[in-house]
């Protein structure tokens, strides 16, 4: 058993020039005995100089995208718990002991910093992304069946075998979404803080495009919705085909029995290719679904090695 724990504060940067050099002192006064990593993202007006004058490990992801940064911190950092903030000064250190704490005391391999249950919906001034927030929320909790209060938060505290186990797919900002994903399906241990969230100081801009991220985000739940739940994917567009047969299937079929005759051949001819489509495509999401068994069956031995070696 460890008696030192090491805890790593990881701090995705892109362009945060005003707002950094708080953030890094803020967090060393609430956590002096862990070490501030700043990962920067191609900055352009001095990030990285501010952070590594206030005390911080700087270093460098020059592929563009959150995602892309995340995956280079948890391949390259060692640590018993991680704590993950943006470097905007939205999120309050005050909660990063206790956060910190039910991951080195076991009781979690992820704690949520839950923003939408306290002061984000009043304190955000971007009404589409309060909205994007509440879909993605419902979303995610009616498909994997689950009652995660805030999806999308970025501030975040992870286990050693959450970090080295999880597979980062993602390049932007859907990362958040994928990591929550993961967690709920691989039955890792989650817990939720509610933390107060503050908007952006005057001058620091949100790196964040509603539109195009937000389109990123729900494709990323539809293909993690495939991938993790493949069986209920394919049997929701089994039975929408299945649907189709029958409306245009059942009409012909009883104009058969009545005169003898097949009057709408090319409304025959799609109901049958409808239905073939269906079973096909049961037939795929029952194949998937074992193969997705049998994943997790090999995933969970892994994270017993994992275990054993660290």
């Amino acid at each position: 058993m460890k008696t030192n724990k090491k805890i790593a504060v990881l701090i995705p940067c892109y362009n945060e020039s005003k707002t950094i050099e708080k953030v890094i002192k803020d967090y060393k006064k609430v956590l002096p005995e862990a070490d501030i990593y700043v990962y920067d993202n191609n900055s352009s007006d001095g990030t990285d100089k501010i952070a590594k004058k206030a005390g911080a490990i700087v270093k460098y992801e020059y592929r563009q995208g959150k995602g892309n940064v995340i995956r280079s911190m948890f391949k390259d950092i060692d640590a018993d718990c991680y704590l993950m903030i943006d470097g905007d000064d939205t999120y309050p250190a005050e909660n990063a002991k206790e956060m910190c704490n039910l991951v080195l005391e076991g009781k979690a391999d992820m704690v949520i910093g839950d923003r939408l249950s306290s002061t984000y919906f009043t304190e955000n001034k971007r009404p589409f992304h309060n909205l994007g927030n509440k879909m993605v929320r419902f979303l995610i909790n009616k498909l994997f069946n689950n009652n995660v209060k805030d999806i999308m938060t970025g501030y975040r505290t992870f286990s050693y075998e959450f970090v080295k186990s999880f597979p980062v797919l993602s390049k932007g900002f859907e990362i958040e979404t994928e990591m929550t994903i993961h967690a709920i399906d691989k039955n890792f241990k989650l817990i939720e803080v509610p933390v107060n969230y503050k908007d952006r100081p005057e001058g620091s801009e949100s790196k964040l495009n509603t539109y195009s991220d937000g389109f990123k985000v729900l494709k990323t739940i539809a293909t993690l919705f495939k991938e993790y739940k493949p069986a209920a994917f394919f049997n929701i567009i089994s039975i929408i085909c299945l649907i189709i047969s029958l409306i245009l299937g059942i009409p012909v079929v009883l104009e058969y029995f009545k005169t003898g005759l097949v009057p709408k051949f090319p409304s025959l001819i799609v109901a049958c290719i409808a239905l073939v489509v269906a079973l096909l495509l049961s037939v795929t999401g029952i194949i998937l679904q074992v193969i997705v068994k049998k994943h997790k069956q090999l995933y969970e031995l892994y994270l017993n090695n994992l275990h054993l070696n660290y």
